[in-house]
């Protein structure tokens, strides 16, 4: 009767066999660097859950920003099997993002304001990761670039992403193409709703011609949608933990929140459910 063999994990990290530096695993993901990024200022215990995952979604917003902006790659050169892709890999990092809020949900109002003095006027509307999102998506406003006058590097890529077509800019630039929409330059103002567009995305869903267009309506709308998920979530973590105060950056708290959760992304994808 043979012996059976245990397989232990490649543990030799070094040249010929040496110790090395760390394992190559603990290198490829800079765990020792990504583990030494949360200070806590107070000895409040909810302050390291707030820190990582508000460390946790800036990660996210970047790996989203990925996604998108293959998206419109994709759109761009009319590779519609590319972009339906990256958008529903996008999906799924919203969906956790939106999920993520489960972690600070339950924070009682004295437990954040245990340390919520010790971070100042810090804000999470400060995130530029989250602001080149939000222009991806069409919500552009120009004046939000004042916050980065002290960092040059942010503020020229927000720039660049402020004057560049968005996510549905590419989209509605393809259904041109298609001879279904007028050409719309990018505009450095925040997108506003056309009956034009809504006429063009009616017949994408109303006349078999352009029946091959309707997935990428589906999946633009899954985006939208998960916005406006994440965006009632925002308002209801915050409403439970600091209820009307205004926010750590003076920001008019839960009114803001609210009137931002009332605005629906790619408009027209659904005002024209009205007549579908």
């Amino acid at each position: 009767m043979g012996h059976d063999t245990v397989e232990t994990p490649n543990l030799s990290f070094g040249r010929g066999g040496a110790p090395g530096r760390g394992t190559p695993y603990a290198q490829y993901v800079r765990l020792e660097e990504l583990h030494g990024l949360q200070h806590p200022r107070s000895e409040e215990p909810a302050e390291l859950s707030f820190i990582v995952t508000t460390q946790v979604m800036e990660l996210l917003f970047d790996l989203l920003r990925h996604e998108w902006t293959l998206a419109r790659q994709a759109l761009r050169e009319d590779d519609l099997t590319a972009a339906l892709a990256a958008l529903r890999r996008g999906t799924h990092v919203q969906d956790v993002l939106v999920e993520s809020w489960d972690l600070l949900a339950t924070m009682t109002p004295h437990e954040f304001n245990s340390f919520r003095s010790l971070f100042g006027e810090a804000s999470g509307f400060q995130s530029s990761a989250f602001l080149r999102l939000e222009f991806l998506l069409g919500n552009k406003n120009a004046a939000l670039l004042k916050m980065y006058d002290g960092m040059p590097g942010t503020q020229a890529e927000l720039t660049e992403a402020l004057r560049s077509p968005g996510l549905y800019d590419e989209a509605l630039a393809l259904l041109a193409r298609r001879g279904l929409a007028p050409h719309r330059a990018p505009s450095e103002q925040r997108y506003q709703p056309s009956a034009e567009v809504e006429a063009a995305w009616r017949r994408v869903y109303t006349d078999p011609e352009f029946a091959a267009l309707q997935p990428l309506g589906e999946a633009l709308l899954d985006v939208a949608e998960r916005v406006t998920r994440w965006r009632q979530r925002h308002l209801s973590a915050v409403k439970r933990t600091m209820g009307g105060k205004p926010g750590s950056g003076g920001s008019s708290g839960l009114t803001w929140l609210r009137r931002s959760a009332e605005q629906d992304v790619f408009p027209e994808l659904w005002t024209i459910r009205d007549g579908l």
